[in-house]
């Protein structure tokens, strides 16, 4: 009989020789740079995507996501290394299975993990001895166990032995350079000692560090503790700026003079609000699993109440600022000066522009907007496409609101030709004349 280290050792070999055969379910922002990692590795990588598009730009060499760049992605296509497909039954042909599929909010604000359901019962039709399943998608403690593992059990394959699952956060920040896949910790939980072993030799070969934790729960509760620690951060540092403007106070002077203690403080920016997939949603994934235990988890409500009011907070600063110029903001034209969540990528999910600009029409203001990476906005039936005259647009708005603070804007410019900017972002603020910047 063979025992489950004789059975690891089969999938062990196959991966430390890079025979191993890695697909990637789902090839968004997350999903392809982890295939690219892996292919560069010397991996064959198959990239698995409902998206025909995706799939499309992938086999013509074209890279979609803006820290990959279609060079690298041709040249692993033209090696083999790299390909996609939709047809879920190249799973049959995988040693490592990893799952890179949204994991959204559903209307009433509970999670929707039916994208991780619908993937692992195609993986469960196709599941075989010596496969290594990784659920890599942000979800509540307990999602691998509870949900992943029960359904992959039905095949009549024993977890540690047959098949290996495991549940490794992805840590991919959009746009960041200095922060990669190869420099960047990965965090790994094994459902058992055997699926652990496994998962660490697979991601060892991508990353420098393999941190590895004693459960696929104390890996999913890690994920979360990151981005709510960043998003309690950003509320207190928020409700901060409203404080300080209440008390007549510059708050980046006072972040800036407490940033200077050497120990016990980090510092945080306020913004006119959050964005991302990660900080708006994965917080709310915490708080629902304990509420399901009767537990409240106060300070992520609280963090949600104030970082979701931001762009109500913008707004009224807008209509404050026209109403000192005598203007009001009915009828008033209103450009937006970057609508994607952050600086220099054209990411706008869950993007607090979208509030901005919805908060606005409802005040009767004709709102523009421009971003260099975003072409065209749809929001709630309505489409916007970016002006394509900045110059123009900045010299004929009555009003410029800075939401992203763009690196490739020529800041001078903007300052020169508008008549009354809103800052949220502090780039603009602190060469403000005559009251012609407004910050928070």
């Amino acid at each position: 009989m063979e025992s489950k280290t004789q059975t690891a050792g089969v999938l062990l070999e196959r991966i430390r020789s890079r025979e191993a055969h890695v697909c990637v379910i789902g090839i968004g922002y997350v999903g392809l740079p982890l295939a690219v990692a892996f292919a560069e590795a010397g991996f064959r990588v198959t990239g698995i995507d409902v998206d025909p598009e995706k799939v499309s730009a992938i086999q013509a060499g074209q890279s979609y996501v803006l820290d990959v760049p279609s060079s690298h992605i041709s040249l692993l296509v033209e090696k083999n290394l790299l390909t996609a497909t939709q047809d879920w039954d190249s799973l049959h042909a995988a040693d490592a299975i990893i799952i890179c599929v949204p994991t959204p909010l559903g209307k009433t604000k509970d999670p929707d993990v039916s994208y991780i359901v619908n993937a692992v019962e195609d993986i469960a039709q196709r599941l075989h001895k010596y496969q290594l399943i990784v659920l890599e998608s942000t979800t509540y403690p307990g999602t691998t166990e509870e949900i992943v593992l029960p359904r992959l059990r039905q095949t009549g394959l024993e977890v540690g032995k047959d098949f290996f699952l495991a549940f490794s956060p992805e840590r991919i920040d959009p746009g960041r350079t200095d922060f990669t896949i190869a420099n960047t910790p990965k965090i790994v939980g094994g459902v058992t000692p055997q699926c652990l072993q496994v998962a660490n030799a697979l991601y060892g070969l991508i990353v420098g560090r393999v941190v590895c934790v004693s459960s696929p729960k104390a890996a999913e509760m890690a994920k979360l503790l990151e981005n709510t620690f960043r998003a309690v951060n950003i509320g207190l540092v928020n409700e901060l700026a409203i404080m300080c403007d209440r008390l007549g106070m510059d708050v980046y002077e006072v972040i800036e003079a407490a940033a200077t203690k050497p120990f016990g403080f980090m510092s945080f920016q306020p913004g006119p609000g959050l964005g991302g997939h990660c900080l708006p949603i994965d917080p709310r994934y915490l708080a629902w699993k304990l509420n399901t235990l009767n537990y409240r988890a106060r300070f992520i409500e609280v963090a949600e109440d104030i970082n979701f009011g931001m762009p109500s907070y913008v707004v009224n600063k807008v209509v404050n600022a026209l109403n000192n110029q005598r203007k009001p903001v009915k009828g008033a034209l209103i450009l937006i000066l970057g609508i994607a969540y952050k600086r220099d990528i054209g990411d706008v999910r869950e993007s607090p522009a979208f509030d901005i600009i919805a908060l606005l029409q409802e005040r009767g203001a004709q709102v523009q907007f421009h971003d260099p990476y975003v072409s065209e906005l749809s929001y709630d039936g309505l489409t916007l496409k970016s002006v394509t005259n900045l110059p123009a647009a900045l010299s004929a708005s009555d009003c410029v609101v800075i939401v992203t603070d763009h690196r490739i804007y020529d800041w001078r410019q903007v300052l020169e030709r508008s008549q009354l900017i809103v800052d949220t972002r502090h780039v603009l603020v602190r060469a403000g004349l005559d009251g012609k910047v407004v910050g928070l």
